[in-house]
C-alpha cells in the first residue's frame, strides 16, 4: 500500500503523508520514506523537499501502535530500526527539507518534523512526544534531536512529563521557525523552497553538512577546518564563478 504521495516536479519535491485517518506510520510507510529520500538524493535537480500531511487535522499521529500490541521484542527491534533509519535518512538528505506541519504532530509524527531542516506550523497545530504514556520511548531520533533544538529543559518537559505544546509555544522555544494561519503551511513552505532554488546548490549542501557537524559533536577546531576546506571545494564547480560574476554583472545566476 502506498502511504506517501510524491510530487517531484522541477527543483522542489513534496512528500505528503497519506494514511487516513491520522497519517500514522507503518513499517511499510517508513520503508517508503527512506527509499523516497534516497531516490531524491540521487536526483540532482531536486534542491528542496517539503514534507506535509494529508487533510486538515493531522501532520502525523505517530506510530501505528497495532504493530506493537503483542509485546514481541523482535517486532520492537524492527520498529526501532525502521524509525531510526527513515528519519536519519531524512535528516541527512542532500536537499533542504521543510516540514509544513498542518495539524497534530505526535510521537513519530513530531520526530519526522524534527528530522527536517526547517519547520513551519499552522496556528492550530499541536506537538508532543507522548511515547512514555503508552509504555514506549521516542526511537526515531527524538531524544537526540529535540534537545538540540529546544534545550534539555524543554526536551525533558515534553518527553518526561508528556507536555503537549501548541504552535505559539513551539515558536517561542525554537521547536518551529514560523507559525502561519490554518491551511497556509504548504504555501509558505513552497515559498521558502523556491528561495532555496535561487542559491548555489553546492553552497547550500556544504553549509548544511557543516551545521550538522556542530550537532554531531565535531570539535570546533576540526569543524572550522572543514568549513575552510568546503569553501575551497566550491571552486571545483562552475557555479562558484557563475555566482560571483552574476553578482558583479547585476544579474541572476544560472546554476548548473
Amino acid at each position: 500500500m502506498i502511504e506517501l504521495d510524491i510530487d517531484a516536479s522541477g527543483h522542489i519535491a513534496t512528500i505528503t503523508l497519506n494514511r487516513p485517518p491520522a497519517n500514522a506510520w507503518s513499517l511499510d510507510g517508513l520503508r517508503q520514506l527512506k527509499a523516497t529520500v534516497e531516490k531524491l538524493n540521487a536526483d540532482t535537480r531536486v534542491r528542496a523537499i517539503i514534507v506535509t500531511g494529508q487533510g486538515p487535522k493531522f501532520f502525523s499521529a505517530g506510530a501505528d501502535l497495532n504493530v506493537m500490541a503483542g509485546g514481541d521484542k523482535a517486532v520492537a527491534r524492527d520498529v526501532a530500526q525502521r524509525f531510526g533509519e527513515a528519519f536519519a535518512t531524512l535528516q541527512e538528505a542532500r536537499a533542504v527539507v521543510i516540514a509544513a506541519i498542518n495539524g497534530y504532530a505526535m510521537g513519530g509524527g513530531l520526530e519526522c518534523a524534527l528530522s527536517c531542516d526547517i519547520r513551519i506550523a499552522e496556528q492550530h497545530a499541536q506537538m508532543a512526544l507522548p511515547e512514555s504514556s503508552v509504555g514506549l520511548l521516542p526511537a526515531g531520533c527524538g531524544t537526540q534531536t529535540l534537545p538540540w533544538l529546544v534545550g534539555e529543559g524543554w526536551a525533558k518537559r515534553m518527553i518526561l512529563t508528556n507536555e503537549r505544546v501548541d504552535a505559539a509555544t513551539a515558536l517561542r522555544i525554537g521547536l518551529v521557525e514560523e507559525v502561519v494561519d490554518t491551511g497556509a503551511s504548504l504555501a509558505k513552505a513552497q515559498e521558502m523552497a523556491q528561495r532555496v532554488t535561487t542559491l548555489s546548490p553546492e553552497g547550500v549542501a556544504y553549509s548544511k553538512q557543516l551545521v550538522h557537524a556542530a550537532r554531531q559533536g565535531v570539535p570546533r577546531h576540526a569543524a572550522l577546518s572543514m568549513e575552510r576546506e568546503k569553501f575551497v571545494d566550491l571552486f571545483d564547480s562552475p557555479n562558484q564563478r557563475e555566482g560571483v560574476n552574476a553578482f558583479l554583472e547585476k544579474r541572476k545566476p544560472q546554476w548548473t
